[in-house]
């Protein structure tokens, strides 16, 4: 009787746990590749904030969702040949980017950017004054002594790129990642933990005593 029971507790279980385990980790999956994905940092325009070769967790997000100080990958080919850049937004569609060097003001006010260790001076830039066209971006590199940016491309919509090729948003908080890779995790405990109990099942059965054939006598 009590093999009869234990037997009916492991299949219980196995019918809970694989569906339950196959669920939260199919759901997690779906939702973490809809909604974000992984980039590699290549080359020297963000340092020393990202480095090259660093793997970067993206949002994805759309051009209405960018802020100020967003660091974003953004496909811009009025910049650079084909492929996605890896700069932080500086302005948005109607606002007033001045600056000389690598010092930069938004709408009147200096911003402050403890993220760029260059010094304030850059030979290499001149003093410049714009107003970013609406549905564009001014994007700016942190290592600004060594970043094809939106400084070097005046001529052409005042140095923006259009907010349509944003890909995604680096996730500076590591909160988000470490939670799907959890409920991922667990979504496999339980689904290996179901698997288990149903082969402990189909063992305790097979080790039930078999009935005597009744007979006449």
């Amino acid at each position: 009787m009590q093999q009869r029971r234990a037997v009916g507790r492991w299949s219980g279980a196995a019918r809970v746990l694989v569906p339950l385990g196959l669920t939260l980790l199919v759901g997690t999956t779906v939702y973490t590749l809809a909604n974000y994905g992984m980039a590699r940092v290549m080359g020297d325009s963000m340092r020393p904030t990202y480095r090259q070769g660093d793997r970067l967790f993206i949002e994805r997000i759309d051009a209405g969702e960018i802020r100020r100080g967003d660091v974003l990958l953004i496909e811009a080919p009025e910049h650079t040949r084909p492929g996605p850049l890896l700069l932080r937004v500086i302005g948005t569609g109607d606002d007033h980017v001045t600056g000389e060097g690598n010092r930069v003001s938004v709408n009147g006010k200096p911003v402050d950017e403890p993220y760029v260790t260059d010094s304030e001076e850059n030979l290499t830039v001149g003093p410049y004054d714009v107003t970013v066209p609406d549905g564009r971006l001014f994007l700016l590199g942190d290592h600004r002594d060594n970043a094809n940016d939106s400084r070097f491309h005046l001529g052409e919509q005042s140095g923006s790129v259009a907010a349509s090729g944003v890909q995604g948003r680096v996730l500076e908080d590591s909160t988000v990642p470490a939670v799907l890779a959890t409920l991922e995790g667990l979504g496999i405990v339980l689904t290996l933990a179901g698997v288990g109990s149903y082969v402990a099942g189909r063992r305790a059965r097979q080790s039930l005593p078999t009935a005597a054939p009744w007979s006449a006598a």
